[in-house]
C-alpha cells in the first residue's frame, strides 16, 4: 500500500502537467453535413493567409475528424501574431463523392480576418448544393 501512494501521487502530478501545459489553438472550424444530419468526416481544409502584396500562401491543411471539426490551427504562441486575412478552402467534393452524391461546389473558400489574439471559429453547415457560414465561438 504505501507503494501505491507515491504512484498514484505521480500519476496524478502526470495528468495535471499534461493538462496545464496543453497547447492552446486561435483558429477552429467544423463541418455539419445538413442533409445527413451528421459531421462530415474526412474533409480536407486548407488555410492559407493573404501577404501584404495580396497573393495566397498555405499555412496548413488538415482532415476534419469523426465529429467534423479541426481545433488545431495556428497555435498560440508568445510573441505571434496571427492577426491577418485569411481563407479556409473546404474541399466538399471529394466527400460528397465519397457518399454517392453528385455537388455544385467542388470547393468552398470562405475569407476572414483575425482582428485580435481571440479564438475564432469557422463552422459552415454544408449540402450538396448549398452552404452558409458564420463565427462561431
Amino acid at each position: 500500500m504505501t507503494r501505491t501512494i507515491p504512484l498514484l501521487l505521480t500519476l496524478l502530478f502526470s495528468a495535471f502537467l499534461a493538462t496545464a501545459q496543453a497547447p492552446s489553438y486561435q483558429l477552429s472550424s467544423h463541418i455539419l453535413d445538413i442533409t445527413q444530419g451528421s459531421p462530415a468526416a474526412g474533409v480536407s481544409i486548407r488555410l492559407s493567409k493573404m501577404t501584404a502584396d495580396e497573393e495566397w500562401v498555405i499555412v496548413d491543411e488538415k482532415i476534419t475528424d469523426t465529429k467534423g471539426r479541426i481545433s488545431d490551427f495556428l497555435p498560440e504562441e508568445p510573441g505571434v501574431d496571427h492577426r491577418g486575412i485569411y481563407k479556409l478552402t473546404y474541399f466538399t467534393k471529394p466527400y460528397f463523392e465519397q457518399l454517392g452524391q453528385t455537388s455544385f461546389y467542388p470547393f468552398i473558400e470562405v475569407v476572414f480576418e483575425l482582428k485580435d489574439s481571440s479564438h475564432y471559429h469557422v463552422p459552415i453547415t454544408l449540402s450538396p448544393f448549398g452552404y452558409a457560414t458564420y463565427r462561431g465561438n
